[in-house]
């Protein structure tokens, strides 16, 4: 297997101190404020960044400790290989969230929507732009979930280790 480094760019503050009953998407942490804090020597990189609504924000998922290549996730009751679900415990240890961009302050984001944990660590932020990142002809494969269904669903232990 080959392996990657990669530094971290910054820390993801939220109020989800533990992995159990947090929102599993973003969707379901729509009011749930958080902030980013970008290390002093990646501040330059937020120029023009406060014009977007929307950001994605690609973190380590630090807390992994036992990759899995099949899971049930939580919005099935069905086993699917990983590369099909947006469940946490991936190989590659990547999350990556859509949040609204509240503020930008300096070396500071708020945002809106954070689904991961209090301290993640942050490996990048690109701007969400509709007109790219949202296909016309997209499918979803096996889920059916209706958005409301997956606003109110939050993480049991299923990933906790």
């Amino acid at each position: 297997m080959t392996s990657y480094t990669a530094d971290y760019i910054g820390i993801i503050r939220t109020p989800h101190s533990n992995l159990e009953n947090m929102p599993v998407q973003p969707t379901g942490a729509s009011q749930i404020l958080g902030e980013v804090i970008i290390y002093p020597e990646f501040e330059e990189g937020l120029k023009d960044l406060d014009g977007f609504s929307h950001i994605y924000l690609i973190y380590h998922l630090h807390k992994v400790t036992q990759p899995k290549l099949t899971v049930i996730p939580f919005m099935d009751t069905a086993e699917h290989g990983i590369f099909a679900t947006r469940s946490p415990v991936r190989p590659a240890r990547l999350g990556l969230s859509i949040v609204e961009l509240v503020a930008v302050e300096g070396n500071r984001l708020t945002v809106r929507g954070v689904d991961m944990l209090d301290g993640t660590p942050l490996l990048d932020i690109k701007p969400y732009i509709h007109a790219f990142d949202c296909p016309v002809n997209a499918s979803s494969g096996w889920m059916t979930a209706a958005r409301e269904e997956v606003s109110c669903k939050r993480s049991d232990k299923r990933f906790v280790e």
